[in-house]
């Protein structure tokens, strides 16, 4: 396993299968083997809305055990924020896979689970609000979908519109930014 170093806050993005969830697990392992004291918390976004996504969920809590057994895992599918301010302490890597799925299931929910533009609105600023704060490292996950073709649907555009002003904002925010591709690892930027 190569060493990484960890900064006190990064933001993975990437396609599908790039490797975002691994870099963001090998994070975890190091951090875990630094320390006895050390804790690691995956915090995961994914609502399980048809039995595909039971399976896929099933298949990632299987591997992410395996790969990292001590990590613990906490599912909120909606408020970011407050689960990262409850779990984020000067021993504690959180890990938050994925902002893609956060941003999801707050733009469109299942029904009855809607919510308002204005407590959309809120759970993004709150989140970009809870990062620089956090009193231990943070690792946040998110999918770069803006590279692709102009997508067909007036809400299918919207979502990439309002997928990439996140990670901008969450950018800015973290102290490093890598982009993956490949399995490998571009950084964008590192003030860590």
């Amino acid at each position: 396993m190569s060493t990484m170093t960890l900064a006190r806050s990064e933001l993975i993005l990437g396609g599908q299968k790039s490797g975002k969830s691994r870099r963001g697990e090998l994070l975890a392992q190091q951090w875990l083997a630094q320390s006895p004291d050390h804790r690691a918390v995956m915090v995961a976004t994914a609502r399980p809305w048809d039995e595909e996504m039971r399976e896929r969920i099933r298949r990632h809590q299987k591997d992410r055990a395996e790969r990292v057994p001590g990590m613990v895992t906490v599912e909120e599918p909606v408020q970011l924020a407050q689960v990262l301010i409850q779990h984020s302490a000067p021993d504690t890597l959180v890990v938050v896979d994925c902002l893609t799925l956060w941003l999801t299931n707050l733009l469109m929910p299942a029904p009855g689970l809607e919510i308002s533009d204005a407590e959309v609105a809120r759970e993004r600023a709150s989140l970009v609000d809870a990062i620089a704060p956090a009193p231990g490292p943070l690792v946040l996950i998110g999918n770069e979908i803006g590279l692709g073709v102009i997508p067909l649907g007036r809400e299918t555009r919207a979502f990439v519109d309002a997928l990439g002003k996140l990670n901008q904002d969450v950018a800015v925010a973290c102290r490093r930014v890598t982009l993956m591709a490949a399995g490998l690892s571009l950084t964008l930027k590192d003030f860590s």
